[in-house]
């Protein structure tokens, strides 16, 4: 492939991964802990939490501690709320997996979320009081404890424990679960930011890989062909990465086909 072709190739869309996850593999963990019990608990699960590789294993962790951590909690999700766009990153099954577009008269199934914009904690006692017909009590839950993770200006993510049985959570579920979602900030921070410099390592490799492959195919130096492959991701409007991923690839491909045919 030319260089040229590598310069014009497009980026593809990417879409956002969701998890689902099976029965708890925290064994080690007592349901419902209390007092000292519950200090032990909350440090095992910190230990997990921060023991996971990415943010999404941050999240699917999450969800699992969060049924035998928190008193009265069956269910567990944990949602995005983004420009009017509510959509489920994890969850412990599809009872509790939400995705509803609210600007499209999407059924939301918290009334109350947008409350956590500004307080960290909202509690539904029972989706059947005034006649139901919520999504919750069409689900047949009956409790829901929504804990707010993080909030920004655009974006508010948010860590639900459901139950099928009305006023499930009492004040020492929403005092577990406020200490629980605290070493869930943490550990989905830390995660973030061991992401972001891996990600960053990566794309410094493949811009300088991209950048002596048109060195050698241009005959021209190191700050021209950087110039180039930045002058090409501006008027094709695909990131500098995505670019460098693509001529890397297509490189690669043809130096494949190259040794095949001799």
């Amino acid at each position: 492939m030319c260089c040229g072709a590598l310069l014009r190739t497009a980026t593809g869309s990417c879409t956002p991964k969701r998890f689902v996850v099976a029965a708890s593999e925290f064994t080690d963990l007592p349901r419902f802990p209390v007092d000292f019990e519950l200090a032990e608990a909350l440090t095992s699960a910190a230990r997990q939490l921060h023991g996971t590789g990415t943010p999404d294993d941050t999240l699917t962790a999450a969800v699992q501690l969060a049924v035998r951590l928190l008193p009265g909690a069956e269910h567990a999700g944990i949602s995005e709320i983004q420009r009017g766009r509510l959509r489920t990153l994890a969850w412990t099954d599809e009872a509790v997996r939400f995705d509803v577009d609210s600007r499209h008269g999407g059924c939301e199934p918290h009334p109350d979320w947008d409350r956590l914009w500004t307080t960290p904690v909202v509690r539904t006692d029972d989706s059947d009081a005034d006649g139901g017909g919520n999504a919750l009590s069409g689900l047949g839950l009956r409790s829901a404890l929504s804990l707010r993770l993080r909030a920004d200006r655009r974006r508010l993510t948010v860590l639900t424990a459901y139950a099928r049985k009305p006023h499930a959570f009492d004040e020492d579920a929403t005092h577990v679960g406020r200490l629980f979602t605290a070493h869930v900030s943490l550990a989905l921070d830390s995660a973030t930011v061991r992401e972001q410099l891996t990600e960053a390592m990566r794309t410094r490799d493949l811009i300088g890989q991209a950048t002596g492959i048109l060195m050698e195919r241009l005959t021209i130096d190191a700050a021209g062909a950087f110039d180039s492959l930045v002058k090409a991701s501006q008027r094709e409007n695909v990131k500098l990465r995505d670019l460098a991923r693509r001529i890397v690839d297509a490189n690669s491909g043809a130096q494949g086909r190259g040794v095949g045919e001799r």
